[in-house]
């Protein structure tokens, strides 16, 4: 979003009517902000009402350009509703806002059935529906919905999110459900016409992640050769996106999904060249490190691993430091360095127990006691 969105012209003119504040929720001192206004997906956007301080739109996840005029348009709409044609929509936002995602749920119904054909706001409001069923674990209703959105949906930048949702939710389904092989064809049929499409208006992201929603799909359907065709697939366009950066910051948007699919390929030398670039080029982010040490584990090249993770912890901070640890741990062990594994272990948790209430997660906490326990006995 920093490197190709908000970047764009197109948003100037939004200048006179937001101030716009960016948070980084692994800061300590912004820990507070998070009591406020809990973030469980990163990223997340919240348009704020300044006469109350309320949330009245949430959006999830990347956005084009296009995507977050509309989000800043609605929630400029939210914040003035009162009994209104759009007050369908407004109540839906407000509880999706709040994390009442039941509530949503029946509110976005009700706004979806309430907007006219063709609405702009219509592809919004069936992204946050298919978010809000997903967090209710209702994944039929999800599956449907998606499947049923995307024909008219197709040509519009929430294509992307809306077939690999859905794909996800028919792919979390149980198994002994009559519906879900059905479901499950169907959406990866949409998944598949969006990577294999145009993709224009597309964000790259959104597409990348379709990718793994087939990979998943693949991998249920205990297809290896088929997985490794799609992961090949991903693999090549992620590359290809990577070569038309026109700066660093561009660049690097891909390395979390090029590290992804090229340990998920087995190949995680295929991405160490681009993960050596992004740490040089950005020498203050644990993100480039913490990567490589990831390939270089699964290269089997343990004291370049831990060199790398050394670089990673020396930079890390707030509960995202928990995740260095964790692959630094996972490291030791894979050499068979049981005692520094356990010591990575205690520092782990200390380090986990320490953070702010707003940034501790009692279940890392919990979990890290649990693998710590039986080195006890």
């Amino acid at each position: 979003m920093r490197a190709f969105v908000f970047t764009d012209k197109a948003l100037e003119r939004q200048a006179g009517r937001f101030v716009w504040l960016s948070i980084n929720t692994e800061r300590k001192a912004n820990a507070p902000v998070l009591g406020k206004y809990p973030v469980k997906v990163w990223p997340s956007f919240y348009v704020i009402d300044p006469a109350t301080e309320r949330i009245v739109l949430r959006w999830v996840g990347g956005a084009t350009v296009p995507q977050m005029v509309r989000v800043l348009d609605d929630g400029e709409k939210a914040a003035r509703a009162k009994a209104s044609p759009g007050a369908a929509l407004a109540d839906a936002d407000r509880f999706y806002a709040e994390a009442k995602y039941a509530e949503a749920a029946a509110a976005y119904r009700k706004a979806l059935e309430t907007l006219e054909p063709g609405s702009s706001s219509y592809p919004r409001a069936v992204e946050s529906l298919l978010f809000a069923l997903s967090s209710t674990s209702d994944q039929e209703a999800c599956a449907v919905t998606a499947r049923d959105a995307f024909g008219r949906l197709k040509s519009t930048p929430s294509a992307a999110n809306v077939a690999g949702s859905g794909l996800d939710c028919a792919l979390g389904m149980k198994d002994d459900d009559p519906r879900k092989a059905a479901l499950v064809a169907a959406l990866a049929a949409d998944a598949r016409a969006v990577v294999v499409g145009s993709r224009a208006g597309l964000a790259a992201d959104d597409v990348s992640a379709v990718y793994g929603s087939l990979a998943d799909e693949r991998e249920a359907a205990k297809d290896q050769a088929g997985r490794k065709k799609v992961l090949e697939s991903w693999a090549e366009y992620l590359e290809g996106e990577a070569a038309k950066a026109k700066t660093p910051a561009e660049r690097t948007v891909f390395d979390a999904h090029r590290t992804t699919v090229c340990l998920a390929l087995g190949q995680p030398e295929r991405v160490v060249p681009a993960l050596l670039a992004s740490e040089r080029d950005f020498p203050d982010d644990y993100n480039p490190p913490q990567r490589l040490a990831l390939a270089y584990a699964a290269m089997k090249k343990y004291d370049e691993a831990l060199a790398a993770s050394d670089r990673a912890m020396a930079l890390a901070y707030g509960p995202r430091k928990l995740v260095v640890c964790r692959t630094r741990v996972d490291i030791l062990t894979k050499k068979g360095d049981a005692a520094a594994a356990r010591r990575t272990l205690e520092e782990m948790l200390a380090w986990a127990e320490a953070l702010p209430k707003e940034q501790r997660s009692d279940r890392a906490i919990a979990a890290i006691r649990k693998q710590l326990e039986p080195a006890a006995n």
